[in-house]
C-alpha cells in the first residue's frame, strides 16, 4: 500500500469525532424540540433555569449557574428576561446583597404543568425504550463528569 494510501486510509472524517457526535445530537435535539419551546412562549436556557426552579425554588442566581454550567453573565439575561414575562422574581439576599434570590411566580409555577409532556415527548423523539433512555442518559452523565474532572485538573 502507498503512502498515500495510507493516509488516506488514516485521515479522521468529521463524523469519526466524539466531539462532534455531541455538537450534532445537541443541535439535532434543539431542532426537534423547538416547536414546544416555541408552543411555551420559551426558549431551551429558559426552561433549564425554571426546572432547576421548580425542584428547589428560592435559588441564588450562583446556584442556578453552578447546576446548569453557565456563568452569570450568560444567565443573568436569560433570568431577566423571564421575570419580564412574569415567570419569576428576582430579589437581593437580605442575608447578603451582592446575591440575587431567583423565585418562581404563580404563573411560573403553573407553567411546570403545562412543560410536562416535554420530558415524554422528548423519550419519545429519541426512539429509545425506557430502559435504553435512562442507560444512555447516565452514559452522557457520566462521560461529562469525566470530561469536567479532567478539565479540572489542568
Amino acid at each position: 500500500m502507498s503512502e498515500q494510501a495510507r493516509t488516506e486510509n488514516t485521515k479522521k472524517k468529521l463524523s469519526d469525532f466524539f466531539c462532534f457526535a455531541l455538537y450534532s445530537a445537541h443541535k439535532a435535539m434543539q431542532r426537534a424540540t423547538r416547536p414546544a419551546f416555541t408552543e411555551l412562549g420559551i426558549t431551551y436556557p429558559q426552561y433549564l433555569v425554571l426546572v432547576t426552579l421548580w425542584e428547589k425554588d428560592g435559588q441564588l442566581v450562583n446556584e442556578i449557574g453552578h447546576i446548569l454550567y453557565l456563568e452569570s453573565s450568560t444567565l443573568t439575561p436569560v433570568i431577566k428576561k423571564l421575570e419580564a414575562m412574569g415567570l419569576v422574581t428576582r430579589q437581593r439576599d437580605p442575608e447578603d446583597e451582592r446575591k440575587v434570590r431567583v423565585k418562581l411566580t404563580a404563573r411560573g409555577k403553573r407553567m411546570e404543568a403545562r412543560a410536562e409532556p416535554f420530558f415524554g415527548a422528548v423519550k419519545e423523539l429519541t426512539g429509545l425504550s425506557d430502559r435504553r433512555f435512562e442507560e444512555l442518559q447516565a452514559e452522557i452523565v457520566a462521560v461529562r463528569d469525566r470530561l469536567l474532572e479532567a478539565s479540572s485538573s489542568r
